[in-house]
């Protein structure tokens, strides 16, 4: 059996406590971010990682096979690194992160350890805590097609077909107030064929980021008040477009855009509660279509 000499020893103890971890955090937008739990901010190939401004690490698991292994980081919401207007608005969804471990003396002794997907993110007042996913996570996916009385189409995609460059389907706004109970904008025509649409910031301290419209209601001539799904940081003044929405139903494919022909779900399937249905003499069991 081998044996380490004590020299050899005091020299791998010695690089141990210099060991920090790094985190490069790629965005689908771009941006890359870099963290480390050392105390001061790290430089090698072109990113710099901020120290305790970002993430902090636990313990990592690994598991043999195709399990999906992974760990987990918590960090700080702050101005200068992740904003939780950002995390709301989904810029962070499916960002890639590469785990480093680094000689802070000499940076160019470094490790890749992995390189993992961002999943959940749950926030916790002022922090917030990120599962990161190992790649056989993707082998969980689902693939293909599942059915449902639903679209499973994006509104304007190839297999939707709707234009969305159409007249009317776009509109530009500005916004008057912004709070708790909502936000003021206004624009020359909205109404509820916005409902489920899209907002999209174009200045302001939210510039870039999109939100999801989950009602409009006239507040007054020219004016409509907008209820978003998630919260998003504007302010008056701030430039918007919106974008007409859609629910997903067959009805509303049909009424609101005459594209029922490209309807993506199954609106016609019969479900558990036809399935399970008590036939009565009054009732109707004709055969008939469930949806006009």
């Amino acid at each position: 059996m081998r044996t380490i000499s004590a020299g050899l020893q005091a020299h791998l103890d010695g690089r141990a406590a210099t060991l920090c971890r790094c985190w490069r955090l790629k965005r689908r937008d771009g941006a890359v971010l870099g963290f480390t739990d050392h105390d001061d901010a790290l430089l090698f190939e072109g990113t710099r990682f901020e120290a305790a401004a970002g993430l902090t690490g636990s313990e990592a698991e690994a598991v043999l096979g195709l399990g999906p292994g992974g760990e987990e980081v918590e960090g700080a919401l702050s101005s200068e690194a992740i904003r939780e207007p950002d995390l709301a608005a989904g810029r962070y969804d499916g960002a890639e992160v590469e785990v480093f471990a680094v000689n802070w003396q000499a940076v160019e002794e470094r490790v890749l350890l992995g390189v993992f997907d961002l999943g959940e993110v749950t926030r916790e007042g002022e922090r917030f805590r990120a599962e990161l996913r190992g790649a056989a996570a993707r082998l969980d996916r689902m693939r293909g097609r599942i059915y449902s009385r639903r679209c499973d189409a994006a509104l304007g995609d190839a297999r939707c077909g709707i234009d969305l460059g159409r007249a009317g389907r776009r509109v530009a706004g500005t916004v008057r107030s912004a709070g708790p109970g909502g936000i003021v904008v206004e624009a020359s025509a909205l109404g509820t064929d916005f409902e489920h649409g899209a907002v999209s910031i174009l200045s302001g301290g939210a510039a870039g980021l999109e939100g999801r419209l989950v009602a409009v209601t006239s507040e007054s001539a020219g004016a409509w008040r907008l209820s978003l799904l998630e919260p998003l940081d504007l302010a008056a003044g701030d430039r918007l477009q919106l974008t007409v929405g859609c629910d997903k139903s067959f009805a509303t494919c049909k009424a609101r855009f005459a594209n029922a022909e490209n309807f993506r779900g199954f609106p016609h399937l019969p479900g558990s509660d036809a399935a399970f249905r008590i036939a009565k003499r009054d009732g109707l069991h004709d055969g008939s279509p469930l949806v006009p």
